[in-house]
């Protein structure tokens, strides 16, 4: 019998391979040191875990409203106009099963068959798929390390066509740590307008920002508001991965879409999470401050090691827990002789001779990349580099 066809056309989640392989690493012994998983090392505060602890044992254990309990959407409310200046009444607020399942979700409202998505690459590796999984076409626009990974307001109007539907603008980024800043958004803002097409701002990192660098939405300017979609959570800032609820603002009839979806294919967000998340959102930040200071001490770290590394090229990404450092061409061979093409090969050759890992560049759009998570301890972040720094060695001595 035949499966939906579709499927032949999408690539299962990439970094979600690697953390299978490091597990069956693991079990056989091997000393791995892992930069592939996009969560936080963290526990959970406190605070929001005594919130679902008390959610169980007040028996909030059933089915909620499709997209959320109107207290967490009145949170989540309070929350865009204290921390972002955007005003939202309940209506407009959707509450889903993790970001991922918001951006599939809004997806799912816009795409029809043939619809074109714009994505600037580098790119996190689930939006093309999701594109797709909705019949719908990805258009990429490259981006540079000159340009700081980030597309221009001429690259957007070139690369609309009379099928977009939307741009997907992920600030910070996964997998660069880009982070918009306010001048570059406004010279974005006249394409979108006179175009009309959706945008998808993906927000889910906006409190993991370092140095002088700010978080600003596309919502906030008021001649595109009603084109754009905010789609934000729980899962990076408050270290709640596992608790899956991510949110989305947008205009009703956006709303109302994925309301219906989401009554169909999932039902409502997880009653507990969703009484933690209120916890999260409107509780004290000084956890989220405190993990973020540990993240740029980090980065710190991870970026001044790669630096160091010849063959490297690696910017102080302003953004979320990731750098994402740039080869200098490919074309070695290693010493037992398997040639290095691409960026594939080199986390191969990384995992398998270093015990390394790493997430290619070319599952982000960027082949001469590979993106590492410094989500980890200072102590793996040093032996994990130092790794690569040997296996660099070895390559320009082969």
């Amino acid at each position: 019998m035949e499966l939906n066809r579709t499927l032949s056309k999408v690539t299962p989640s990439l970094t979600l391979q690697l953390v299978a392989k490091v597990s069956e690493l693991k079990k056989e012994g091997k000393d791995i040191v892992g930069f592939t998983v996009g969560e936080p090392d963290f526990s959970t505060p406190e605070h929001i875990k005594q919130q679902g602890i008390e959610a169980i044992k007040d028996n909030f254990t059933r089915y909620t409203a499709a997209v959320g309990i109107i207290e967490l959407k009145e949170a989540i409310v309070n929350k865009l106009q204290n921390d972002n200046g955007l005003t939202y009444l309940p209506e407009n607020i959707a509450v889903n099963c993790g970001a991922k399942h918001s951006v599939s979700n809004v997806l799912m409202a816009l795409i029809n068959a043939g619809d074109e998505i714009i994505i600037p690459a580098p790119y996190w590796l689930s939006y093309p798929e999701m594109v797709t999984l909705c019949h719908g076409n990805s258009v990429i626009v490259p981006t540079t390390k000159e340009s700081g990974y980030k597309m221009t307001a001429e690259q957007l109007k070139k690369a609309i066509t009379p099928k977009t539907k939307a741009v997907i603008i992920n600030s910070p980024n996964n997998p660069s740590g880009a982070v918009y800043s306010e001048k570059e958004l406004e010279s974005l803002v006249s394409v979108i307008a006179e175009s009309g097409i959706w945008v998808i701002s993906d927000e889910i990192y906006e409190k993991l920002i370092y140095d002088d660098n700010k978080h600003f939405s596309l919502a906030k300017y008021p001649q595109i508001k009603s084109q754009v979609i905010v789609v934000n959570g729980v899962s990076k800032a408050y270290a709640m991965t596992g608790w899956r609820i991510g949110y989305i603002a947008a205009q009703k009839e956006v709303i109302q879409a994925v309301a219906k979806i989401q009554s169909q294919f999932t039902s409502s967000p997880c009653s507990i999470s969703q009484r933690a998340a209120i916890a999260a959102i409107s509780g004290s930040q000084q956890e989220v401050e405190k993990m973020r200071g540990v993240f740029e001490e980090r980065r710190n770290l991870a970026c001044e090691l790669l630096s160091k590394i010849p063959g490297l090229s690696v910017d102080k990404a302003p953004g979320a827990f990731y750098l994402f450092p740039q080869c200098d061409g490919y074309g070695k061979v290693t010493a037992d002789g398997k040639a290095i093409n691409n960026s594939l090969d080199l986390a191969d050759y990384l995992l398998e001779k270093h015990h390394v890992v790493v997430v290619p560049g070319q599952a982000f759009g960027c082949d001469l990349n590979f993106r590492i998570s410094y989500a980890t301890s200072q102590e793996q972040i040093k032996k994990g580099i130092e790794r690569i720094h040997q296996a660099f060695i070895e390559l320009r001595q082969a």
